[in-house]
C-alpha cells in the first residue's frame, strides 16, 4: 500500500506536510518514570515533558538527544515524522 503525501506550495517553495511524532509516552512508561523523572534527568521541566509528548512543542537537537538517551533509545527511534493528515 502507497502512501499519500501532501505537498504544500508556499512562497514559491514545494514542501511535504510533515508532522513529527515520538513516543516517549510509552518508553517512560516502560521505564516506569514520571513525567516529572524524565524532566529532572534531561533537565528541563515536566510542562516541557508534557508538551512534548502531546506533540505541540518540538525540542531542539539537544534535548531529544537527552530524552533518548534517558529512554534507551535512539532519536530516530523515539521521534518520527508522519503525514500531517494523519490523525491520532
Amino acid at each position: 500500500m502507497s502512501r499519500r503525501h501532501i505537498l504544500l506550495y508556499e512562497n514559491g517553495v514545494i514542501y511535504m506536510a510533515m508532522k513529527l511524532k515520538n513516543w516517549i509516552k510509552m518508553h517512560r512508561a516502560r521505564l516506569d518514570l514520571t513525567q516529572e523523572a524524565l524532566a529532572d534527568i534531561v533537565g528541563c521541566t515536566r510542562q516541557t515533558v508534557i508538551s512534548i509528548e502531546k506533540n505541540r512543542y518540538t525540542p531542539s537537537v539537544e534535548l531529544a538527544m537527552k530524552i533518548a538517551q534517558a529512554l534507551e533509545m535512539t532519536v530516530d527511534e523515539l521521534f518520527v515524522f508522519v503525514d500531517e493528515s494523519e490523525e491520532d
